[in-house]
C-alpha cells in the first residue's frame, strides 16, 4: 500500500488538470464608428491592434474569408502609415506573432479577439475580450449582436467614435 496514492489527492490531481484558466468573464467592446465603409473597420482594426501589441496583449482578427484575410494582410504592412503590424495568416502551425488573422478557429485562447466576420464566432469565450467594429451601414446587425452578449450576461463596453483617424 506504500506505492498507492490517497483517493483525494488523485481527485484533486484530475480537477487541477482540467480546471479552466481563465476565471473572468469575457467582455465585449462595440466600437461604432462614424464611417459608412467596412475599410474603416479593417483600419480601426488595425489601430486595435497596435495598441493591445503594445499592451503586450496577443490578438486574433477573425475575418470572413481568404479574400479579407488577403486585404487586411496587405493592409498591416503599411497602415498607420509608416508603421508595420507584426501578423501572420493563421494555418495549421502555431505562430509566435502577436496578431493573427484568420477565418477558422484560432490557435489563440486568450487575449484579444477583434471579430470582423458577418457572425459571432462560437469561440469568443475563449478570449479576454471581443472587439465588434460596427460602420454606419451595419448598426442594425450591431444592435443584434449588442443584445446576443447582453442577453447573455456579458459584459459591455460602448465606444461612439467620431474623428477617430486624426
Amino acid at each position: 500500500d506504500q506505492g498507492k496514492v490517497p483517493l483525494g489527492d488523485l481527485f484533486r490531481c484530475y480537477l487541477s488538470t482540467f480546471r479552466a484558466r481563465k476565471t473572468k468573464v469575457t467582455r465585449a467592446d462595440f466600437y461604432v464608428l462614424e464611417d459608412l465603409a467596412i475599410d474603416a473597420a479593417y483600419r480601426f482594426a488595425c489601430r486595435l491592434c497596435l495598441k493591445a501589441i503594445n499592451a503586450g496583449t496577443k490578438v486574433h482578427l477573425h475575418l470572413q474569408d481568404e479574400v479579407a484575410i488577403k486585404t487586411m494582410d496587405e493592409l498591416m504592412w503599411n497602415y498607420p502609415p509608416g508603421r508595420f503590424l507584426p501578423h501572420d495568416v493563421l494555418s495549421s502551425e502555431a505562430t509566435k506573432s502577436p496578431v493573427q488573422l484568420g477565418c477558422k478557429d484560432p490557435t489563440l485562447q486568450e487575449g484579444l479577439l477583434i471579430n470582423l466576420s458577418e457572425e459571432i464566432p462560437y469561440f469568443f469565450g475563449r478570449f479576454d475580450r471581443v472587439a465588434e467594429i460596427i460602420v454606419q451601414n451595419q448598426v442594425s446587425e450591431g444592435r443584434v449582436r449588442y443584445k446576443f452578449y447582453r442577453d447573455r450576461g456579458y459584459p459591455l463596453q460602448h465606444h461612439q467614435l467620431n474623428q477617430w483617424e486624426d
